[in-house]
């Protein structure tokens, strides 16, 4: 029997344009969706990608054929459509992007009337009505129809009132010519902060830099926090699910360290996946308690959910605020950092009062046919290997804790053919014998 296709990775559809993500995958997309729904209205939106609004038309043809209504946002951010789908009573919403990859690449990401990601088994469920051609095709007089819907005044808002700063900030805001060019400095400013933008101005050609928000990208932003005096640097990726921070020194913010900072600040119950660090822990302390999840913020937020979370976050800057929406919000996220600063100081103040450790990441060639049985060794031997192993965690491949906290985590690739290791000591010399000898297990398993 042949095995059906994987169209959905770990957040959506997502690959080049005119390769993986074309139009009939669009159009199918729209359609399937649309026949297991069987009727009601579906959100969608797209980012500044050239090829975002084609796949845009691709897609609500298929919904309407299939007899499901659609309220058209146009270009706006991915947070917009997890809020809009959550606020106007829609029963699903779409966004077309490919978030931080590539200006060549497009994606289609599918989400529930409460403004959370599908799961992999609703993905699943969309795959199967693709591959097996079963679409509820309506005839002429059983259409859906398609609406335009200005949402982002009522989103603005609704976020903008979210937050309290409570002194003035001058913000520098780089949206990387992305979803969130217009509105992220906009609400920054109903915030009441003083904002210096950057690659504002939306292209689906990423002239100013790449979408994907990291140091090696961010030059220009952290040039300018230091040369305009400003309080705060906030970069988002292509699609705004994303934010990252620059301090007042002009330095990259650990993706780690703001977690915890921020984790501290809301206390509670609070999300985090397997790689992130074990600063996040020892920052928040006694104000609450960590849980780890899957990497993926599908998985975040489904253990929000599960355990009644009061936040959650994966250390790339993808964090969900349960008390707005079930949907990653990059601009939610930015403006409570600048809320922080306003109340508790300097962010390279805060940060630099995190515990640093030193940390490794790393890669070992794996064909993908060998992953599975490589794993199977891995979850049943490596723990072996650590004479002070104190807990084995196998909700996301296999992270080994030993006594004193220091952890190594060993995954499978998802899209390249290889094991990943993550690992953190608490000192150079215990990552590099941990480093050392979680590789040499490997490379002598697979040979």
């Amino acid at each position: 029997m042949k095995k059906e296709k994987r169209l959905f990775g770990t957040s959506g559809i997502r690959g080049r344009f005119g390769e993986k993500v074309t139009l009939e995958l669009a159009v199918d997309v729209g359609r399937a969706l649309a026949t297991h729904l069987g009727g009601g209205k579906v959100v969608v939106g797209y980012d500044t990608r050239t090829s975002s609004q084609l796949l845009e038309s691709a897609l609500i043809a298929g919904i309407i054929e299939c007899g499901c209504d659609v309220i058209r946002l146009g270009m706006v951010p991915t947070p917009l459509v997890g809020y809009a789908t959550s606020r106007l009573g829609a029963d699903a919403g779409v966004m077309i992007t490919a978030s931080h990859n590539p200006a060549p690449y497009n994606g289609i990401k599918l989400w529930n009337p409460d403004g959370m990601a599908y799961s992999p088994s609703q993905e699943r469920i969309i795959e199967s009505i693709i591959h097996s051609r079963e679409f509820n095709r309506r005839g002429w007089d059983g259409l859906g129809s398609v609406r335009e819907a200005d949402f982002r005044d009522d989103y603005a808002d609704a976020v903008a009132g979210m937050v309290s700063i409570e002194r003035p900030l001058k913000v520098v805001i780089d949206c990387g010519c992305g979803a969130a060019s217009h509105l992220s400095p906009l609400i920054f400013r109903m915030a009441g902060c003083s904002v210096v933008t950057l690659n504002s101005q939306p292209d689906g050609f990423f002239p100013g830099r790449d979408p994907e928000p990291v140091p090696e990208n961010l030059s220009e932003l952290m040039e300018t926090v230091r040369s305009t005096g400003a309080d705060l640097g906030i970069a988002h990726d292509g699609d705004a699910d994303r934010m990252v921070a620059v301090d007042d020194r002009g330095r990259f913010a650990s993706f780690d360290k703001l977690l915890a900072l921020m984790a501290r600040e809301i206390g509670g119950k609070i999300i985090t996946t397997v790689d992130a660090s074990l600063c996040v822990d020892e920052c928040l302390g006694d104000c609450g308690e960590v849980i780890r999840t899957r990497v993926g913020d599908v998985h975040v937020a489904n253990s929000i959910a599960e355990e009644g979370a009061d936040f959650g976050g994966e250390p790339s800057g993808t964090w969900l605020h349960p008390d707005f929406c079930m949907c990653p919000d990059g601009i939610l996220s930015a403006l409570r950092v600048a809320e922080l600063i306003s109340r508790k100081g300097p962010l390279s103040v805060l940060l630099d009062e995190v515990p640093s450790y030193p940390n490794i990441r790393d890669k070992v060639p794996c064909p993908d046919d060998r992953k599975g049985a490589v794993m199977e060794m891995v979850a049943s031997e490596l723990s072996r290997e650590f004479a002070d192993a104190a807990e084995i965690n196998t909700i996301d491949g296999v992270r080994i804790s030993m006594e004193d906290g220091s952890w190594v985590l060993v995954r499978p690739s998802g899209t390249e053919p290889y094991i990943r290791i993550t690992l953190e000591g608490k000192t150079d010399e215990e990552a590099r014998q941990i480093h050392e000898k979680t590789r040499a297990y490997l490379e002598n398993m697979i040979g």
